[in-house]
């Protein structure tokens, strides 16, 4: 069974980082904590995540500064972040937040629900990229002949990959679904980049088979 996904919460306030705890533990997640810019930072070193939170309010670096050290590492640059902060924030703060990275930017206090579905989306599609690249690997391998001892012949290895492809595909067209019905700008660009990445790969599977 795959690892499950991680989010990276973000924020100086103890009470916040509970709260946002509650609101995601109905979902196959696991919350990271990290209370200053500089221990997000640090946390982006050594762990993969679906996701970020974080609150744009912090001393010391805040939520624009810390966004765009994680833009300017080749490792972190594509990880979506969601900036949160207090209703009265400065007029321009959605603008600053949009041009830091972010792929959403929220107000507190905010729906638990409208929160929960935004990460549920950025959490599938995550998971479904990590699919992707190991489906991808496989065919590759299958393409050069690289295949590790055990994984079996073409005539094992196919079905298997078709099968899980159909899964892919399937899990794909449901979460763009919830998209339409709830249209969210931000799902956008990850959505298109993940269908190309599917086409392709089908496209690849379609050649060999």
């Amino acid at each position: 069974m795959p690892d499950r996904a991680k989010i990276l919460l973000v924020d100086d306030r103890e009470e916040n980082l509970i709260a946002l705890e509650a609101i995601l533990s109905s979902l196959d997640l696991v919350p990271v904590r990290a209370r200053s810019g500089e221990e997000a930072l640090k946390a982006l070193l050594n762990t993969e995540f679906a996701l970020i939170l974080l609150d744009v309010r912090m001393p010391g670096m805040d939520g624009f500064e810390t966004a765009a050290h994680i833009k300017r590492r080749e490792r972190t640059k594509n990880i979506p972040i969601i900036f949160l902060t207090v209703v009265d924030s400065a007029p321009d703060y959605a603008f600053r937040g949009y041009a830091a990275g972010a792929v959403d930017y929220l107000t507190k206090p905010f729906d638990p629900w409208v929160l929960r579905a935004k990460v549920s989306v950025f959490t599938e599609l995550y998971t479904m990229n990590r699919r992707l690249t190991e489906q991808a690997a496989l065919l590759r391998d299958r393409l050069t002949g690289e295949l590790p001892p055990g994984a079996g012949d073409q005539a094992s290895v196919l079905p298997e990959l078709s099968r899980r492809l159909a899964a892919v595909e399937e899990e794909l067209d449901r979460v763009r679904e919830l998209a339409r019905k709830s249209p969210d700008p931000a799902l956008s660009i990850p959505l298109s980049e993940l269908y190309e990445r599917l086409a392709a790969l089908r496209a690849g599977f379609d050649a060999l088979s």
